[in-house]
């Protein structure tokens, strides 16, 4: 099983760190989409986290179930108003397998990326491939990294630089490996987080 990065110190402040993201406005758009493609059939979530995209589906009338590694992420989605109408897995969402079949799967917010291997990326869309009913959509919204900024021979690059907030991914591109490091100032005090991921 893969290694589990969003823990409960993640867990705590995901919500408040991406709240630009997941303003009304933003993810209106992204929701309506979603809940045409799922028609009657059903939603899975990858990744579903703390339900940013799930709750507002899931109230648009879309049967919403969620695979997460991480426990932490699912428990804030759980002491959400209409969690309870979302059915979840802890699990590798790469392989872990529900009982159930969609309409729709998808995978957002980068969260491809965790999949740190081809090998686990290919496992995912098999495991996609099985749950989806006859007729069914695979959504992925997953960044293009702007690789043509960096300068020949860097490998480092400024994706935030705020007072609270300063982010630098770190890129092998015949790789296509990177690591995401964060440093936060909370509550005068700093915070270092990196995390591994594999872009597309």
């Amino acid at each position: 099983m893969p290694e589990n990065f969003f823990d409960e110190q993640i867990a705590d402040g995901y919500d408040a760190g991406s709240a630009d993201l997941f303003e009304p406005s933003v993810l209106g758009p992204t929701v309506s989409f979603l809940a045409d493609l799922a028609g009657g059939g059903g939603a899975l979530e990858l990744g579903i986290g703390t339900g940013p995209l799930a709750l507002p589906l899931s109230q648009r009338g879309v049967r919403v179930h969620g695979i997460d590694l991480s426990a932490a992420m699912v428990a804030r989605l759980q002491e959400k108003p209409g969690a309870q109408e979302i059915g979840v897995t802890i699990g590798d969402f790469a392989t872990t397998r529900v009982d159930e079949t969609f309409g729709l799967a998808y995978l957002v917010f980068n969260t491809i990326e965790n999949l740190t291997t081809q090998d686990e990326q290919v496992e995912c869309f098999r495991n996609v491939s099985a749950h989806l009913e006859p007729g069914g959509c695979f959504v992925i919204e997953v960044e293009v990294p702007p690789l043509q900024r960096l300068p020949p021979g860097e490998r480092v690059r400024a994706f935030t630089a705020s007072p609270p907030h300063l982010g630098f991914d770190e890129l092998d591109v015949a790789t296509q490996h990177g690591i995401s490091h964060h440093y936060w100032v909370v509550d005068g005090r700093g915070e270092v987080f990196s995390m591994p991921y594999r872009y597309v």
